[in-house]
């Protein structure tokens, strides 16, 4: 028989299995970042924000529609991190919010809490862009509408319906927003809530879904450093295979479709993480294994290698092991009570060095997170409980941390809360600089926004798959410069790339030039960058300071 209501048993049952199909798919998702850059994280953003509302769901009777919906709502709302994820909060926050008081749900039900979950998510974001998964969510709310008028209200149908029109508007996005077209890629975000969907589809059709992977998991998305920050969650990690092994095969011979089976066969009995990427004369190769020397030996078979990397990742594990079990003896013996004053700050920072400028700043209370970790609305909530202070000012300082921080601050009634749109470390920093403590909260976040205008900021990384951005032909391990809107430099020699990048960062009003140096660099190295950009710019006023940001070698912003 025809189902054409769901209940909240099935509500809750679909919305764990659209939970556990995101986690899924979420490193493939990751990978849809337009820019190549190895902190890509939408993916992990949206798995992260949904795990938070599904462990609640797991916690609470699922047969009650208002509870189911409440946990849902406050889950996702206090889990939410990164602007998808804030976004993916915002639309269960308007679907639950319509659905809550119904015992069952039938398609107006569903075509009515679509629609006000378009209409809450629109409103959250300042400035709606096309092209993303507002513009999926939307199609969907609209194709629901389209059915109904239509009288096509048995749920099978839909449901179905529903996801494959979410499908075509996804496959659009690329139209909608350029810099998806030339990537060649659709958006992330909007892919992220196709799979929610997909996975709760596949639910009511009874598909059998193992739940207790997703409510485990679901446990330990509370926090950045619940989920990844944990020394005893990484002590704990099991390293199958030690060494990353890559190398390029300059053929001598043709490498047919067999030859491709039978080597990745072969690397498969020795290890993981296997990629095998064939061209007309050469073979890319990545693998994890505990002896490089038999994919070697393999490999020769085919022709001579080149690029050869092995790198040991116990090893690096075991460094790894010693710095985070430092950070969290550190942390012991911080976090004194705070004495009562005015004014707090809690900026978003990542990095010892980045960390303690912030500090010897007067910064209040560090978020740790930023580019390689967003932190959620509730690691927010937390830092705001933690300063005491009647006024509360924070420094998001990533473009993609500000409608958590947004969000947090809708949530919060006894403290003031302000946050100034820093979308770069830099900014946040000149933010700092010019808080003057005679002047009123309200006069200072005004020279702050302000100031933290005047402050260009560019970013050096690394690529981590091939793509075309900006006009510029970017290779995997090319180094990229990053300004504020867009990719102003690519190339194969860090230093180049990073002065390419001050370069076009500069203009005739600036003054000083900050380079923060990342974990990677070397003081000497980075010192000589230094001086490299100082007699490019005698006019300029060049601070050099350690950040010991990952990922990123420089931060360096012009003002």
């Amino acid at each position: 028989m025809a189902l054409k209501t769901i209940d909240a048993k099935m509500l809750s049952r679909m919305f764990l299995a659209g939970a556990k199909n995101l986690d899924n798919k979420k490193e493939w998702i990751n990978e849809l970042n337009v820019f190549p850059v190895p902190d890509g994280d939408t993916g992990t953003n949206m798995t992260m924000t949904i795990m938070s509302a599904a462990k609640e769901v797991a916690a609470v009777d699922m047969e009650d529609m208002s509870a189911v919906c409440k946990a849902i709502s406050s889950g996702s709302l206090r889990g939410a991190r990164g602007n998808s994820g804030v976004i993916l909060s915002q639309l269960f926050r308007g679907f639950t919010k319509s659905a809550r008081d119904k015992r069952e749900l039938n398609a107006a039900d569903i075509c009515l809490a679509l629609d006000k979950a378009v209409e809450t998510a629109y409103k959250a974001v300042m400035k709606p862009k096309e092209g993303t998964i507002l513009t999926v969510a939307r199609g969907a709310a609209e194709k629901a509408g389209e059915l109904l008028e239509e009288g096509r209200t048995e749920l099978d149908d839909f449901i179905g319906e529903v996801l494959r029109y979410m499908e075509e508007v996804l496959a659009q996005t690329p139209e909608l927003l350029p810099v998806l077209k030339q990537a060649g890629v659709v958006d992330s975000g909007g892919q992220g809530l196709v799979e929610v969907v997909r996975g709760a589809y596949e639910a009511f059709q009874g598909k059998e879904i193992d739940f207790t992977q997703a409510t485990t998991m679901a446990t330990g998305a509370g926090s950045a450093s619940k989920e990844y920050g944990s020394y005893k969650a990484q002590a704990e990690a099991d390293i199958k295979f030690g060494y990353c092994t890559e190398f390029i095969i300059m053929l001598n011979k043709t490498f047919n479709i067999k030859m491709e089976m039978d080597f990745k066969a072969y690397l498969e009995s020795i290890g993981d993480s296997i990629v095998v990427v064939a061209d007309d004369d050469i073979v890319k190769v990545h693998v994890h294994t505990n002896d490089p020397g038999f994919a070697i030996q393999r490999a020769l078979k085919y022709g001579a290698l080149s690029n050869l990397k092995i790198d040991n990742m116990r090893l690096e594990h075991q460094e790894k092991l010693f710095k985070m079990a430092e950070k969290e003896e550190r942390k012991e013996t911080e976090e004194p009570v705070m004495e009562k004053k005015d004014t707090a700050f809690i900026a978003v920072s990542i990095g010892d060095g980045l960390n303690e400028i912030f500090k010897g700043l007067g910064v209040d209370y560090i978020i740790e997170g930023g580019q390689t970790m967003n932190p959620s609305t509730e690691d927010m909530l937390n830092a705001i409980d933690k300063v005491n202070a009647d006024h509360v000012i924070i420094l998001p300082n990533n473009k993609n941390i500000i409608l958590a921080a947004n969000q947090a601050k809708s949530l919060v009634e006894d403290k003031e809360i302000f946050v100034i749109p820093t979308k770069t470390v830099p900014q946040g920093i000149t933010a700092v600089i010019n808080y003057v403590p005679d002047l009123t909260v309200e006069e200072n976040v005004s020279v702050m926004e302000e100031e933290i205008s005047r402050v260009k900021t560019g970013q050096v990384t690394y690529a981590v798959r091939d793509t075309s951005i900006d006009d510029k032909e970017i290779k995997q391990g090319d180094y990229m410069g990053i300004g504020d809107h867009g990719i102003l430099s690519v190339g194969e020699d860090k230093d180049v790339v990073a002065l390419q990048m001050v370069k076009e960062m500069m203009d005739h009003e600036a003054e000083l030039i900050s380079i923060y140096y990342g974990e990677d660099v070397p003081e000497a190295e980075a010192e000589k960058f230094g001086r490299e950009v100082g007699s490019l710019y005698p006019d300029c006023d060049i601070e050099l300071q350690y950040g010991g940001q990952p990922i990123y070698y420089y931060v360096i912003s012009a003002e």
